[in-house]
């Protein structure tokens, strides 16, 4: 039982921090492509998909590790 609350946690911590890349990607991706010029508009633009990507990612670990793990008992 104790193992499940570790799993649950660890997921819920990755869930947590992919809303937090999204956000932070969304906004880098807002304000490079409305605000920003010049070379720092495709800086912003390239990390905000970075982040993007990296939030997917961790969606993906958190949800495939809760669809795929095997229940002991």
């Amino acid at each position: 039982m104790r193992e499940s609350w570790g799993r649950e946690a660890v997921r819920t911590r990755r869930l947590l921090w992919a809303g937090v890349l999204a956000v932070v990607g969304l906004a880098l991706l807002l304000i490079g492509l409305t605000i920003a010029n010049g070379t720092l508009a495709w800086v912003e633009v390239v990390l905000a998909l970075v982040l993007l990507v990296a939030s997917y990612a961790l969606q993906r670990m958190a949800r495939r590790q809760t669809l795929y793990r095997h229940d002991r008992g």
